[in-house]
């Protein structure tokens, strides 16, 4: 017996979100529709934490290819 196929993984986006300020509150739009409201602290926070994650991604990649970050 076979066993069923796995539908495919996500794959990930090239292109960013765009953030927007609405009545004291952050909108947070992305692709196919995908929109997060957030406070302003916690927008800040994502923010910071995305810096963070982008820059380890980016060093992730180098090591891997052997390649300078861009």
């Amino acid at each position: 017996m076979t066993a069923p196929s796995a539908p495919n993984p996500p794959q990930p986006r090239s292109d960013a979100g765009v953030a927007s300020a609405e009545d004291g509150l952050v909108v947070l739009d992305g692709p196919n529709g995908v929109a997060v409201t957030m406070t302003a602290k916690a927008a800040a926070q994502t923010g910071r934490n995305l810096i963070d994650a982008a820059l380890v991604a980016d060093r992730q990649i180098a090591d891997r290819d052997g390649s300078a970050i861009d």
